[in-house]
Order: structure tokens, then sequence, then C-alpha cells
């Protein structure tokens, strides 16, 4: 069936939507309070549907923050949620995304489902922006989100799937526009919203064009994962579901993502001299990624400064470098499971610098 009823979409939302409230009542008190307070804010601003570039007025925020933690524990707060599956085609599992969106081909709405992070499920039902074929891969965009939770990623890949959620993107650029007039030394950022020419035209649209620019960059980074799933194999995914504890995995994560973008991304937009998604990246190279690799951004220094070749070379290095740790990583695992990823991670992070992030 194709949901084209606006009483069958407002169904499906509202199954959708309760699913995400779901995870999230199981999984957002293991934030902490100022990352909570910060996602919580922009998922007010979601619901509501306000403008980017209107700060939302604090009092309500509150109460709404109130009234949504009540809904949370009225859900119960059973250790594996319940979540309900999809009113299409007689009922469809909520994680069975292939079903669903059979089902949705015709309605315009993409749905997604699967678990991200720490094993945290996640879903998404929002209108189809674009689909495109590249190395393999269907690259599906969204747009407008009917239904999503308070932390969504701004993309994914599983399978032969990339899945950009546009709407994602173009509400954390919003933000980090925000921490601009607020850190105007931040680096990176300054560079990268004068290459923009942010203050050309009207804020809203100006962010949609932004938003359109880095779709690209995430695109090139999922595409990135799936070179370097295709590198390390199979075994990769096995080893990040055994894993036992937060630091383990993180690190991991950060180290596949250094690979993918090293292998893809990076190359990709300094071939194309697209100097302001180049600035963004790093812009926005923080926590556990950048403790790990500082010379990076020490090359970026150097390329602003007219050296294209530092920071060529230093990507060529880092794609050799993280690969040989990601397998190196796998090897501990085969050999000491959890404990002997642990220990890898514990090195790397512990060599690249003191007192490491814990994201």
């Amino acid at each position: 069936m194709s949901p084209s009823a606006a009483g069958e979409v407002a169904e499906l939302v509202a199954v959708v939507q309760r699913n995400c409230d779901l995870a999230d009542a199981a999984y957002a008190q293991e934030l902490s309070l100022c990352t909570y307070l910060l996602q919580m804010r922009e998922f007010f601003r979601w619901e509501r549907g306000l403008p980017l570039h209107a700060p939302p007025d604090r009092g309500e925020v509150g109460r709404w923050i109130a009234s949504r933690e009540a809904r949370w524990d009225a859900l119960g707060d059973a250790p594996e949620p319940a979540f309900s599956p999809l009113p299409i085609g007689g009922g469809v599992d909520a994680f069975d995304e292939d079903a669903a969106n059979a089902r949705l081909r015709s309605s315009g709405l993409v749905y997604a489902a699967g678990l991200g992070r720490f094993r945290r499920p996640e879903f998404v039902l929002a209108e189809r922006v674009q689909s495109q074929a590249r190395e393999g891969a269907t690259v599906l965009v969204t747009g407008r989100e009917h239904a999503r939770g308070m932390n969504p990623p701004m993309a994914v890949s599983r399978g032969d799937q990339v899945l950009v959620r546009r709407d994602v993107l173009r509400r954390w650029l919003g933000t980090r526009v925000e921490l601009s007039r607020l850190r105007p030394s931040a680096e990176g950022l300054a560079a990268a919203l004068d290459a923009w020419r942010l203050g050309d035209g009207e804020p809203q649209a100006t962010l949609e064009r932004i938003a359109e620019i880095e779709t690209e960059t995430l695109i090139l980074h999922e595409l990135g994962e799936r070179r370097a799933a295709a590198l390390l194999g199979a075994q990769w995914e096995e080893m990040l579901v055994s894993l036992e504890g937060p630091r383990a995995e993180i690190v991991a994560r950060a180290i596949r993502d250094l690979l993918a973008d090293c292998l893809l991304t990076l190359p990709a937009l300094l071939e194309r001299d697209a100097s302001g998604s180049i600035h963004f990246w790093f812009a926005n190279f923080e926590g556990m990624r950048r403790h790990l690799a500082p010379a990076l951004p020490a090359a970026y220094a150097r390329w602003r400064s007219g050296d294209r070749a530092a920071l060529a070379d230093a990507i060529e290095a880092g794609s050799a470098h993280w690969l040989a740790q990601a397998r190196r990583m796998l090897d501990a695992w085969r050999t000491g499971a959890s404990a002997g990823v642990a220990a890898i991670s514990d090195e790397l992070a512990g060599a690249a610098g003191s007192r490491p992030p814990s994201a």
C-alpha cells in the first residue's frame, strides 16, 4: 500500500514518532547535561518548526523539556523497548526498512531504521529530495522530516544504501553559524563562512544553499566509509558490536572516520579546490578524531598559508596510517576479544596526548 491519504500518513508519522520517543526514553539520560540541553533545544526548535536564525524562548523550552521528559517516563523504562510495527501493508516490523520503503515508494517518503552509535535505535520518516547511484550505492537525500529522535545522525550507510538527512545538516549548520557569532575566532569556521559568502542574502535561504553544498561532503564521507569497509571486511562490524564499554567504540569509530576521510572526502575536496568545505571540515574536526590525528590540523594551517602539498601529503600518509591502525585493532580483537581492542584504543588515545576526549 502507498499511503497517500492524509489520515494514513498521520497514523504512520505517529507510530514512527512513538518509536523515536521510546528510543529517546531509553538512551537520552546517558548524555552529559550540557549535551542533553543543547540537543533538546534543537529538538524543540524542530518540533515547533521555528526559524533556524531565531533563538527559542528559554522559558518555553524549559516547559517543553519537562513535558517531553514526562512523556518519556510514561512510556516506561524497560531495558528493551517494544517498538511498534508500521501501519502499512498489514504491518511492517519497525526495523524492516526495505519492506517499508517498498510500500512507500510512490508516496515521496523515505523510512530509515537501524542501530546507531552504541547500538542506539534510530528511526526517521522524511521526504525524498533526490536519489542517485554512486560507487555501487544508492544515495538518498531527504528533506523535511516528519518523525525523528532528539539526536539524529546527519548521514548513515547500511548495505548498499547511503542516506543523507539534509534537514539535520541544515539545522546543525544553523547552530554552527550561531557559534560563529559567539566565537568569531573559531579555527576554520570564519574562513568557511567567508568562502560561502554568508552575508549575502536572506539567512534561511543562505543556510539552504550551504546545506546543499555540504550534502556532497557528507556523501563523500559515507562513500569513504564504504571504501574503508571493503578494506577492513565484515569482521569490523562484528568487532564494533562485541565491544564492551564506550571508550573502545569511540576510538574505533574515530579511526574508521579518519580512514574514510583520508581515503576519499579530503582528497576529493582538495582536488576540487572546495575551500569552503575544507575550512568547514576542519572547523568541525573535534573530539577523538582531532585528538588522534594532530598532524591533520597542522597540515591544514600550512594549507591556509599556501602550502597545498603539505595537506595532500598529510592526507596520503593518514590513509595508510589509519588503515594500519584499524587492522591492528582487528588483529587485537581476533586474539583478545574486547580486552584486546581496549588495550589498543588506550594505547592510541594515550599516545596522542593527555586527557583524551570522551567523543
